[in-house]
């Protein structure tokens, strides 16, 4: 008797901590998924505080460019104000593509072109959207981690009793933002 109850016992002590580990290692994933999503956010605020001022240097070159930089304004204030991880990376893409657009102007306009604070903002913009595809990398590689952890046996169980859900990839949406810029004049 008392050898069937230790070994009942034992045996709902292993549950236990398997129980713990599974829970544990679903919160590590999501911790690193946040983690992830907020380095993201990092380099789209500094994307963000970079873009006023490339306007405005723009807007003294390329005046008559209006439509484009109101454009590239239009963007970035809905990639700010965009709530979901899907809407914000809707919203970045369509920001990413009007972005080209004011590069493009660069080549029709040789003064702004050779200008020294053009020069340095498109580098710091260059140097952003390099660490924004890095971020986006990092952050689809650990929800692709945790998606895994959600659908596989036994944790698929613990992560339903959990409410545990799968995170969204930051990605592109369409064909269309696939493409190159074009800009006519």
């Amino acid at each position: 008797m008392t050898t069937l109850l230790w070994i009942i016992l034992a045996v709902m002590a292993v549950l236990i901590l398997a129980i713990i580990a599974m829970y544990n290692s679903l919160i590590r994933a999501k911790v690193r998924v946040d983690e992830a999503w907020s380095d993201i956010d990092v380099q789209l605020k500094r994307r963000y505080d970079l873009i006023p001022n490339l306007v405005e240097t723009v807007k003294g070159y390329a005046a008559h460019e209006k439509e484009t930089l109101d454009a590239v304004v239009k963007a970035r204030n809905q990639a700010m104000q965009a709530g979901s991880a899907e809407a914000k990376a809707q919203a970045e893409n369509a920001l990413s593509q009007t972005l080209k657009s004011i590069f493009a102007l660069a080549e029709s306009y040789p003064n702004l072109k050779a200008n020294e604070n053009f020069l340095e903002l498109q580098r710091e913009l260059t140097d952003t959207e390099n660490k924004i595809q890095a971020a986006r990398r990092f952050y689809n590689g650990n929800a692709r981690d945790f998606n895994t952890k959600l659908q596989v046996f036994p944790t698929n169980i613990m992560a339903g009793l959990m409410g545990f859900t799968a995170k969204e990839f930051f990605g592109l949406e369409d064909e269309k933002e696939r493409e190159n810029v074009q800009v006519k004049f």
